[in-house]
């Protein structure tokens, strides 16, 4: 099992956020952590990144084969979405469903997750790789689906188009800071503490916000990038604060 289980959190307070208060969000919530796990199964692949340790355990493909990692990947991304469809019937507001079906299906495909892990694996080993590359990288690959988070709780209970743009931008200033995070854990920290290898950047040839900014410029992105997302939440309407908690743990996570 493990794992923080961040974005189903966070999905949830957005939704409490606007007022929220059916189980119709309850769907997306485990769909979005299935989404999330599918893609960290194979990331771990051979192929990718190959790494033999996830939250202090082998990886899926490590213990059960490439083949059965590859399988799984699937199937937790296939049954994400036969999850996410019971929704349709646990509410008098389809449409808010089918509109963050959409929302969960972007964030995590060719225009988001999926793109962001496409230019991340292409990027390898390239000596021409720019701060701006990087952030585009960070933005689709690890802010995406925190965006998707934020928004399908805040459509799910009936914020304006408005507000659910802010969530998104939110969500962005969140998981680009978690994800410059991770490069400097991947330095700093150990397996033990991190529950998988560290210098797995380094060994696949990747620059890193690290390797471009320095150590001290990376954590000074990270603290500004958490103070403008909990600025903007601060201008949500209900009670905020644990979401704001939530983005100081992250960013100053040590795993």
């Amino acid at each position: 099992v493990g794992g923080k289980r961040l974005r189903p959190i966070m999905m949830l307070e957005s939704y409490r956020i606007f007022g929220g208060s059916e189980k119709v969000i309850e769907p997306f919530a485990a769909a979005i952590e299935m989404i999330h796990t599918y893609s960290l199964v194979h990331d771990d692949l051979p192929a990718m990144d190959n790494d033999r340790y996830r939250r202090g355990k082998l990886t899926t493909h490590a213990k059960y084969g490439e083949a059965m990692g590859i399988l799984a990947g699937d199937g937790l991304l296939t049954y994400a979405f036969e999850t996410a469809g019971a929704a349709f019937s646990m509410t008098d507001a389809p449409a808010r469903v089918g509109r963050a079906m959409q929302v969960l299906a972007q964030k995590a495909g060719i225009y988001g997750m999926l793109g962001g892990q496409v230019i991340d694996v292409e990027s390898e080993g390239n000596p021409g790789m720019t701060l701006e590359k990087i952030t585009q990288i960070h933005t689709l690959k690890t802010a995406a689906l925190m965006e998707s988070a934020l928004m399908v709780g805040a459509i799910l209970a009936g914020a304006s188009d408005e507000q659910v743009a802010q969530m998104e931008q939110i969500a962005r200033k969140v998981g680009i800071a978690f994800q410059i995070q991770d490069d400097i854990l991947d330095v700093t920290s150990t397996q033990e503490v991190l529950g998988k290898p560290i210098g797995s950047d380094a060994r696949n040839e990747k620059t890193t916000y690290v390797t471009l900014q320095g150590m001290e410029t990376s954590e000074s992105e990270v603290k500004r990038l958490s103070r403008e997302a909990i600025g903007m939440l601060q201008q949500m309407p209900g009670d905020t604060e644990f979401l704001e908690e939530l983005v100081r743990m992250l960013t100053m996570r040590n795993n």
